[in-house]
């Protein structure tokens, strides 16, 4: 019975996860406009972007756009912050039991590194911009990598790369700003 509990809660999980990042892709224009309503917008639509599984929303770039127009260390700040909430959706798939890529080589290297150094794998991971970051989510919850110190990590990862890109984006601006067109 409790095995069936277990089924029907995963598959729920699972239902939930892909319909979120199906919608997500479907609506991304009209979700990116909330970066109008500043520091909480980009805390928003970086929860969005990365609670997508597979299909990437572009997150990065949104930040380097509003690193020229707001505070970059407080748009890194947000953007991570909300990344890392958003990127539970790839912890809840492994927690649920429901990782289909379970038997590929490079995740078994992955779940590997994540036994042993699992904070440090979260952290290096959500640093380096990468596409398989919610593979990584997904073996600290199939690993059940307590919730609170994935986000910790995640968090402290994701506002670094946020830093790298927000910063990026104001510096380009400010090259932009000081050409002279005649």
């Amino acid at each position: 019975m409790n095995d069936r509990k277990n089924y029907i809660r995963s598959g729920l999980i699972l239902f939930l996860i892909i319909a979120i990042t199906f919608l997500l892709f479907v609506y991304q224009d009209e979700i990116q406009e909330l970066a109008h309503l500043g520091y909480g917008g980009i805390f928003v639509l970086s929860i969005l972007a990365n609670a997508t599984l597979i299909l990437p929303l572009p997150g990065v770039i949104l930040t380097s756009a509003m690193g020229a127009i707001f505070n970059p260390l407080w748009v890194a700040v947000a953007a991570g912050l909300g990344a890392a909430i958003g990127e539970i959706t790839g912890y809840l798939a492994g927690y649920s039991g429901q990782v289909v890529v379970e038997h590929r080589d490079w995740y078994e290297r992955l779940t590997e590194w994540m036994k042993r150094y699992g904070d440090m794998t979260v952290l290096f991971m959500a640093m380096v911009p990468n596409p398989l970051f919610d593979m990584a989510g997904m073996a600290a919850g199939m690993l059940k990598l307590p919730l609170h110190r994935f986000l910790i990590w995640c968090s402290l990862g994701k506002i670094i790369k946020m830093l790298f890109f927000a910063y990026s984006g104001s510096k380009i601006y400010n090259i932009f700003q000081s050409i002279e067109i005649y």
